[in-house]
């Protein structure tokens, strides 16, 4: 399959493949594929969803890197020390910014309160009230995205700055990519139009009324900006010869630390990235509806891949590994 028949593919697919909007590849350091579906264009963002977590990720590199967090060990705990901690709570206080970053973190209650931080002033400080638990520390992973909340509260009150901010200065214009802007209304109805909405969007970021970014989902980017950030994964922290993260954490983030089950694809998981495969080294930030930063450091390969909201599609890694590979490698 060339380029022509995998444009074609995607565009007659009734099936997975239909909601693809854009799928962007570097190799080499050189940009090799471009296209796009749906009239979207190569500058448009959307919504990634769970991709968000992937940069939340580099960001806790960099803030770890500038000395504003001492350790991944650190506890959660000691940058609030405002908060009020609910009686007879104990565990809240042994939970890490390693548990955060692996989801072996514990959580009050059997799924995730999304009403009741979603329509709250401040998203961080009510997703602490689910943090900790009886249990205690078990480190079992829960994939909790509202959990990753609390890491963007951590990254403020260590930098002293926005997240969004932190993430412009730090990450965006370094990579040469567009500064972001906060998405400020947070309402029910725009929540429901952020994640619905198939027309493309601004370079945006989700945020709380205290303008916090949104840090399990929310970001909005381009497949180019996602091959970029998988560039910077694949040099090992290094973007144009510039050192943007230390090789030191990009290390830590990719090492596989627990091995998920038959939901996620029997995948390995780092620091809020993946490694889809035990023997090869391909990493990955994955979001709902097959938004994808694909890295494949054995072919120097990175790839991003955007696609509109559509149920039950989780990961592109396979479809990647079968059809756009083919059509970089020819």
């Amino acid at each position: 399959m060339n380029k022509d028949q995998l444009h074609e593919y995607i565009f007659n697919s009734t099936g997975n493949e239909s909601n693809i909007c854009q799928i962007y590849a570097i190799k080499d350091g050189e940009p090799v594929y471009d296209d796009c579906w749906h009239g979207f264009k190569t500058e448009d963002a959307m919504n990634v969803n769970s991709v968000t977590k992937g940069v939340m990720a580099l960001l806790a590199g960099i803030a770890l890197d500038k000395g504003c967090i001492k350790s991944v060990d650190q506890k959660v705990m000691d940058f609030f020390p405002d908060y009020s901690v609910k009686r007879g709570e104990k565990t809240i206080y042994e939970v890490t910014i390693r548990h955060l970053l692996t989801m072996t973190a514990p959580y009050k209650g059997k799924s995730e309160p999304w009403k009741k931080v979603c329509t709250s002033e401040d998203w961080t400080l009510t997703t602490l009230d689910y943090l900790g638990g009886r249990k205690g520390i078990t480190g079992e992973f829960r994939y909790a995205t509202l959990g990753i909340q609390i890491l963007a509260g951590i990254i403020e009150r260590a930098s002293g700055e926005k997240c969004i901010d932190f993430a412009n200065r730090n990450l965006f214009e370094p990579l040469e990519l567009p500064k972001r802007i906060m998405h400020g209304d947070s309402s029910k109805e725009d929540q429901f139009d952020f994640f619905m909405n198939k027309n493309p969007r601004k370079y945006e970021w989700y945020c709380d009324p205290k303008g916090t970014v949104t840090a399990g989902w929310g970001l909005c980017m381009s497949a180019r900006d996602m091959a970029v950030i998988g560039e910077l994964v694949l040099e090992g922290g290094q973007y144009k010869g510039k050192r943007i993260i230390s090789e030191e954490y990009i290390k830590n983030m990719t090492k596989p630390y627990l091995k998920l089950g038959e939901r996620f694809g029997y995948m390995n998981y780092g620091y809020l990235w993946y490694k889809p495969f035990d023997d090869k080294k391909v990493y990955a930030a994955i979001g709902d509806s097959g938004n994808i930063i694909y890295v494949n450091k054995e072919l120097n390969v990175s790839v991003g891949m955007t696609g509109t909201f559509k149920p039950r599609i989780f990961d592109r890694v396979d479809f990647i590994e079968q059809y756009v590979l083919g059509v970089i490698e020819k």
